[in-house]
């Protein structure tokens, strides 16, 4: 039997990201919850090894959390296990249109849900993952089905 921790059936986000240069990036995140009601707080696990992570200790901005859909299952590869430090994301999103605008973030096409995140602060920094809190600005829903942790198991892209 699977370890307890990989046993939950979770939604799969990404974060964009802008770097200095004003570059997007996008990762993958499955350590994301929402801890508070009023103001609506949300926590997100970001890996240390990610440009991800520099992002967002080096040029605090908005960001935006998107959650994915099944339509999205092909970019988790793309966004998940190539580092934004080897690769221009925003270049290959681009050149192969999945990215639309809302406001003034360019954000995935076919997301379940898309949320303008604005950060308060890093507040646990643990071995491999540092958690950071986050207020909700605005957020935007399509109709659109979750992509779940276990469609990514069954289609082979983890475990």
């Amino acid at each position: 039997m699977k370890r307890p921790w990989n046993r939950t059936n979770t939604s799969v986000y990404s974060l964009a990201t802008i770097d200095n240069q004003n570059e997007l990036n996008m990762n993958i995140c499955t350590y994301v919850s929402v801890v508070n009601m009023n103001p609506r707080i949300y926590t997100i696990a970001i890996d240390y090894k990610t440009k991800t992570y520099d992002n967002l200790v080096n040029h605090k901005n908005k960001v935006t959390l998107q959650a994915l859909s099944k339509k999205n299952m092909n970019l988790v590869r793309k966004l998940g296990k190539e580092s934004g430090k080897n690769i221009n994301k925003e270049t290959y999103l681009t050149k192969n249109n999945f990215l639309t605008k809302w406001k003034s973030h360019m954000v995935l096409k076919n997301t379940s849900f898309v949320i303008e995140l604005e950060m308060l602060k890093n507040i646990i920094k643990l071995n491999d993952h540092c958690i950071f809190l986050f207020e909700v600005k605005s957020f935007k829903n399509f109709d659109e089905p979750f992509l779940k942790t276990n469609d990514l198991i069954k289609s082979k892209i983890i475990l």
